[in-house]
């Protein structure tokens, strides 16, 4: 697709004399419009009403222009003058290869022109569509005309009332006309005015720049225009049309500033081919300047030096430095390292630093920059002390104890949230929260409290958890008393209080017996539970007792010795041995150290018997202990003189022995024997009796 050529319409404010000659024509590019304000008949004035020209003989305020057909076809204008009172006239001459030569007779005056119309009405004029070739005038009106592909013409606009308002020309028809700026192997690509539109079309383009005044190099904006396309096209700039137009006086690096406006002239020139019909062919625009330069605003950021750590987290991005979304921003930790370009804050977004300042700079999409200072302030430190709490042990887990953590004094400062956390890891992340601080079940320890402000600013105190452990008495222990005794419990001086078992609140109480008290000691705010036992002496035990003729040996276990031994319980001896005790029942007596109501045994001291005459008279034939049946496990054993039991008497044969052993009669000698039994009393007492008998046998 054929590229079309944007142009900007030029509105000429000042007449360009030499124009208004033909040698000079301006040459027109393509079917754009024309704008122009001649400003008198030139410096030749050119016979045009001879030789049956239609204008009159003098020119007034007119131009010259050239065209060359590009296609084949129909070709109208329309000459619009910009006050409606002027009255424009014009003649087309040509087809022509020889430029204004072909147009001027021998006598020096132009030939008759292809079309021509001198009505003398005000207003538009021009060729219409309407009127065919070879018909004649329609008033301000000519017929079309028929162009081929290469033919160059000639045009003459001349302002008959000579004012300098100006007029504007389109073009119709069928046919194009040449242009370097419409022909795709030159300019493929479109020609991109400088700077950016205006809000009002008619008004020039703005180009940014970074102050104003300012010196600016215009050559610096020719890449952009050319855009690329046919080195033949070059731009040249100036301060006014008739430089434009005329290509002189053009600008390379001047003082700029926003008021006044500047022209652009694009030009094609094919220095290779002087006779391409598109040499020569320009186009115009203009321009003015703008100050995109810009300030930013100083600003502060304040944010939370948590658990006054001396820095804080900080978002830049967030100052209000008055920066809108199209600035490019960085950021640097001193005006040194901006100025220099070096050690950017990379993260902006989360910059830790102390109190202090950082420094953005900010870039517009017109490359004009602006600095600021971001001064970084700390928020209220959130002031803590550590502090201790102490507790009573909890009974069923001694190690332990309930903690209020609220009642911890960790700040004065009013406004502060309190969250409570087992561990400093937890209190910086809030995780593991303590959701019961006021019953915190907890060993000896520490836990964290996180005091906040209300802008969110923490640090955290440390409180020690102490457990109260329980106080007892040291001289409150168990006892060991006689059963039938009484005795006094004392806790002891120190406590702050006193609650026994008894309903007693003193330090001690009297006249208790055997059994199992308690007593609640108060120190401080806790109370320990102590108990103490009054346990019965343990009874000394008569394991045995031996008789030996008139000898008594009591053996004693159990209780607590040293023992004491009476007879009477009034006469005590240490000695268990008691010597010429008669024949029959005796009670023996026995307590231990803990001088108690005495143990009492009976015992039996049987009738010794030391012979026997086993000859049938009836008379000591046998030894008999039966008088002893009454005892438990009452046994007679009889030994021979090497201590060989040679015969047992219970119950079986009535407690008797007849110095006989397996119906043989033993002969004469010296026996032994022994006769155990267990008294009848609680502990079954054992008693053993030893003698010696002699046998008398008939031989």
């Amino acid at each position: 697709m054929k590229k079309i050529l944007l142009l900007i319409i030029l509105f000429i404010t000042q007449a360009v004399y030499s124009q208004s000659d033909c040698v000079t024509a301006i040459p027109i590019c393509g079917n754009s419009n024309i704008s122009y304000t001649p400003s008198g008949p030139g410096v030749v004035n050119e016979i045009l009403n001879q030789n049956n020209g239609c204008l009159s003989s003098n020119e007034h305020f007119s131009v010259w222009y050239y065209f060359t057909a590009a296609t084949t076809g129909t070709l109208t204008f329309e000459i619009n003058p910009n006050n409606q009172t002027d009255d424009y006239d014009f003649a087309v001459y040509g087809p022509t290869t020889n430029g204004c030569n072909s147009f001027i007779s021998p006598n020096g005056s132009y030939v008759t022109p292809l079309r021509c119309n001198y009505s003398g009405t005000q207003g538009n004029t021009g060729l219409s569509l309407t009127l065919a070739p070879g018909s004649p005038n329609n008033g301000v009106w000519s017929p079309y005309m028929n162009v081929t592909a290469g033919e160059t013409y000639y045009l003459i606009v001349d302002n008959y009332r000579s004012t300098p308002d100006g007029f504007s020309m389109t073009w119709g028809g069928t046919a194009s006309l040449s242009s370097a700026f419409n022909d795709p192997a030159l300019a493929p690509n479109p020609f991109i005015a400088p700077g950016i539109a205006a809000a009002n079309p008619a008004d020039p383009n703005n180009i940014m720049v970074c102050g104003l005044p300012s010196q600016f190099n215009f050559t610096s904006l020719t890449p952009t225009i050319i855009n690329g396309n046919n080195s033949s096209f070059t731009v040249t700039y100036h301060t006014n049309t008739n430089d434009a137009i005329t290509g002189s006086a053009p600008l390379t690096t001047a003082t700029v500033n926003g008021t006044d406006t500047y022209y652009y002239r694009i030009k094609y020139q094919d220095l290779s081919n002087p006779g391409s019909t598109m040499n020569g062919c320009f186009i115009t625009g203009k321009f003015k300047f703008m100050d995109g330069s810009f300030t930013l605003t100083n600003a502060s950021l304040s944010s939370c030096s948590n658990n006054n750590s001396g820095t804080a987290l900080y978002d830049l991005t967030t100052a209000a430095i008055g920066a809108t979304p199209n600035y490019v921003l960085k950021y640097y930790p001193s005006m040194y390292d901006l100025n220099n370009g070096i050690n950017e804050i990379t993260n902006p977004y989360q910059y830790v630093s102390a109190t202090g300042s950082a420094f953005v700079k900010a870039t517009n999409q017109f490359g004009c920059t602006a600095t600021a200072e971001i001064t970084l302030k700390f928020n209220p430190i959130v002031i803590v002390n550590d502090a201790t709490l102490r507790s009573c042990f909890i009974e069923s887990n001694p190690s332990t104890a309930s903690f209020n953590l609220t009642n911890a004094t960790v700040t004065a400062q009013a406004g502060t949230t309190k969250n409570y956390y087992p561990s400093m890891t937890d209190a910086e992340n809030q995780t593991n929260e303590i959701l019961n601080p006021a019953a915190y079940i907890a060993p000896n320890g520490v836990i964290y409290v996180r005091v906040s402000n209300a802008q969110g600013c923490y640090t955290v105190a440390k409180v020690t958890l102490i457990v109260l452990p329980p106080v007892k008495s040291s001289v409150l222990v168990d006892k060991i008393i006689c059963i039938e005794d009484k005795t006094t419990l004392d806790a002891g001086p120190g406590f702050n209080g006193y609650e026994w078992s008894t309903g007693a609140t003193t330090q001690s109480i009297n006249n208790v017996g055997v059994g199992t008290y308690w007593v609640k000691l108060k120190t401080g705010d806790c109370i320990t539970l102590q108990t103490v036992k009054i346990y019965p002496n343990e009874q000394p035990v008569v394991s045995n007792i031996d008789i030996t003729n008139t000898t008594i040996t009591v053996n004693v276990i159990g209780g607590t010795p040293p023992y004491k031994y009476s007879m009477d319980n009034i006469n005590w001896q240490d000695s268990n041995v008691f010597s010429n005790i008669s024949r029959g029942d005796h009670k023996i007596y026995v307590k231990d150290a803990y001088d108690c109501e005495p143990i009492v045994i009976s015992v039996v001291v049987p009738n010794l018997i030391n012979a026997i005459t086993p000859n049938g008279d009836g008379i000591n034939d046998v030894i008999d202990y039966s008088a002893l049946a009454g005892k438990q496990s009452l046994v007679l054993s009889i030994f021979d003189r090497y201590g060989s039991k040679i015969h047992q008497a219970d119950k079986s044969n009535g407690f008797k022995w007849d110095g006989t052993v397996g119906g043989r009669r033993v002969p004469t000698g010296t026996y032994w024997y022994s006769v155990t039994w267990n008294e009848n009393d609680k502990k079954n007492t054992p008693v053993k009796f030893s003698g010696w008998v002699i046998v008398k046998n008939r031989e």
